[in-house]
Order: structure tokens, then C-alpha cells, then sequence
């Protein structure tokens, strides 16, 4: 197995949370595979809000570099595989999440005259996610398909490839991270 390197980011404030409980064990176990991680807490990090000035789409980089932004960028586009964890807000992505997508808009993607053309391709990520409400209704009434579509949006637009998603349900009542859930990450880890 090639030795990956991997950009872990936890989109949660909850530092013991469902999703970065996921994403502390996918952390170990890339670090059993001998693969190199690098671990990023957004909620630690100093990230200004896009000023929608388009400049970046230019440059190929947000032009704004008062904050951390530049080393989440850099980060992102030396890594080979990124773990994103992030529990759903409302069908969507945490805030702090949103805003990163939308400080990357010129890193992730060219604009053209038809459709976007990606700027990280050959890259692969993984996607750790938790909610509320119980499966199978999670699913069924967009909480889980939510998030899975605006996280699938980004990544497919910047040319990053899914590996696979993990999806927690029932987490008002279920404080523990099942079995089953593990197992799978450890699936989807040894597919790096």
C-alpha cells in the first residue's frame, strides 16, 4: 500500500461529539495503515467570511490572507485523501464548513463559459456525518440526503472523488458511535 497523505478536518464544535468521535477513529486507523495525517479543527482555526469579490476565480487562490485560510487551502491541495466530519445543520453543513467551501470557490474551480473545470482533481475524500433524527427517516426527509448532497456538490465541482460517506442517525439518544459504523470506516480507510 502507497503511504497517503491525508488532511482529517473536523468541521464539529463538539470535541467529543458523534462525528469527531468517527473521525478520531479514521484518524487511528490511517495512522495504523502507515499513512501521514494532518488534523485540522475548523472551530480553532481564524476563517473571515467570503467578500464575494470573485478575485479568487483569477488567481486561483483567495486573495484575503489576513487569516488562516491560506494554510486550510494549502493543506487541502497537498493532501491526497480528506476526511471531512461534520455533523448536519438544517440539511446542510455547518456554518464554519459552508464558509470554508466558499473561501475555496477559486482554489476548487476555473469558471468557463459552460461548466466549472476542477483544480484538486486526482484527490479523494471521505465524508463522516451525524445527525438527530433516526434513520431511516434521516434519509427520507433530506436531514442526512441534505448534508450528503451539498458536501458531494463541492467536492465533485473541485474534482475530488468519494472514497464513501458514514452516516449517523438517532444521536439525540444514541450517544455512542455503533459498531457498525466503525466497521465501516475502517472499510472505507483500507480503500485509501
Amino acid at each position: 500500500m502507497d503511504k497517503k497523505k491525508i488532511l482529517a478536518i473536523q468541521g464539529s464544535f463538539r470535541n467529543n461529539g458523534i462525528t469527531s468521535t468517527m473521525l478520531d477513529y479514521a484518524v487511528e486507523e490511517s495512522k495504523k495503515a502507515g499513512h501521514e495525517v494532518q488534523y485540522i479543527k475548523l472551530h480553532d482555526m481564524n476563517i473571515g467570511y467570503c467578500k464575494g469579490c470573485r478575485k479568487c476565480f483569477e488567481t486561483g487562490e483567495c486573495v484575503f490572507k489576513d487569516d488562516d485560510m491560506t494554510q486550510i487551502s494549502e493543506s487541502i491541495k497537498d493532501a491526497d485523501v480528506i476526511i471531512l466530519a461534520a455533523p448536519v445543520y438544517w440539511a446542510n453543513v455547518p456554518a464554519i464548513v459552508k464558509n470554508m467551501f466558499d473561501r475555496m470557490s477559486g482554489t476548487s474551480m476555473e469558471e468557463t463559459n459552460t461548466f466549472p473545470k476542477p483544480r484538486l482533481s486526482g484527490k479523494r475524500y471521505i465524508f463522516l456525518t451525524a445527525c438527530s433524527t433516526p434513520m431511516p427517516f434521516a434519509e427520507i426527509f433530506g436531514q442526512t440526503s441534505g448534508i450528503k448532497r451539498v458536501v458531494k456538490e463541492y467536492f465533485k465541482t473541485s474534482g475530488i472523488s468519494c472514497i464513501g460517506t458514514v452516516a449517523c442517525g438517532n444521536t439525540s439518544k444514541c450517544r455512542d458511535v455503533p459498531n457498525t459504523k466503525f466497521n465501516k470506516i475502517h472499510r472505507l480507510i483500507g480503500k485509501i
